[in-house]
């Protein structure tokens, strides 16, 4: 129901605070800009408002409950887990109001706004940013990497307002639109010995050693499911961090690696090696919370999301 998202910050935090008579809005706001900035003088500089009265605020909130939100050390501060835990709720609390004012504003977010985009890839997202920064030039976008299930992770807390991932989504919370389909390839150094063949069979990859992601990547999961399917084992794992350190792996001889067949662009240190009798085909998906689809940047992003997979 529309009123039951329209409740301001303050009316939440009245309803959090009875017996509780020392919290107020003013404080909880403190807390998490420190939480989000990471320190008190990032805070200050991101809200404008000076660093004495945030760390004063926060000091009152902890001496309220007699806990401790921050471990200082020096000029960096590092929640608590009561500290986290407290984050993950202004996190949910303060988006909340940011849907509130994007409800009552309508249309008119559009002229401006910040959108928080999590994906997997920027391959697949920048063209959906692109056509949106036409259609409302005011807006700005904060853009976060991460492998899938980091992504989904990012959306469920509320850190992102939509996703881009390769992942089926088969949540009641979630509303997704397929963007496309793309292929997991698998490549090599350029003087590799299957490189030159530039097609190959899933079983030839046993007793290869092969360079991926991290676990959590869907280019990883997916491999390694037609893999153990078909009882094909390689001799070694290398295992990179970022999409960008598994081509300098490959490229430095470290072994075969895989990737989706959009992303591999063209570089002279590699070649692609398409799989012959395996279709590691992956759904591409534009995501979002069904709670959120009705705020006016979410739904934008969703609208062009839908009119580019058409």
């Amino acid at each position: 129901m529309i009123g039951s998202h329209c409740l301001s910050v303050h009316y939440i935090i009245r309803m959090l605070s009875i017996g509780f008579t020392y919290m107020t809005p003013t404080q909880l706001r403190a807390f998490h800009l420190v939480a989000e900035a990471g320190s008190f003088s990032a805070a200050a500089r991101a809200s404008g408002l000076s660093q004495p009265n945030l760390s004063g605020q926060v000091t009152a909130l902890e001496k309220s409950y007699g806990v401790r939100l921050f471990d200082r050390r020096g000029r960096i501060v590092t929640p608590t887990e009561t500290g986290r835990q407290l984050h993950g709720v202004t996190t949910r609390l303060f988006a909340l109001h940011d849907e509130a004012q994007a409800l009552l504003q309508g249309e008119r977010a559009l002229t401006r706004g910040h959108l928080r985009i999590a994906a997997d890839s920027a391959h697949h997202v920048v063209p959906i940013m692109a056509a949106l920064r036409k259609r409302a030039g005011g807006l700005t976008f904060a853009l976060s990497i991460d492998n899938s299930a980091v992504v989904l992770e990012r959306l469920l807390r509320h850190e992102a307002d939509v996703a881009v991932m390769a992942k089926s989504i088969s949540d009641p919370r979630m509303h997704a639109v397929r963007l496309r389909t793309d292929r997991v390839v698998l490549f090599t150094p350029a003087g590799h010995a299957l490189g030159k063949r530039g097609r190959m069979k899933l079983a030839d990859l046993a007793g290869q050693e092969l360079v991926l992601r991290e676990r959590g990547s869907i280019t990883r999961e997916v491999l390694e499911q037609a893999m153990a399917a078909a009882d094909i084992r390689p001799a070694s794992i290398v295992e990179v961090q970022t999409r960008e350190g598994v081509r300098e792996a490959v490229a430095a001889g470290f072994g075969v690696g895989a990737v989706f067949a959009s992303e591999l662009g063209e570089d002279r240190r590699f070649r692609r090696i398409a799989i012959s009798d395996s279709d590691l085909a992956v759904a591409e998906y534009a995501v979002c919370l069904q709670e959120r689809r009705r705020v006016a940047l979410v739904r934008a992003f969703m609208d062009e999301a839908t009119r580019l997979a058409s």
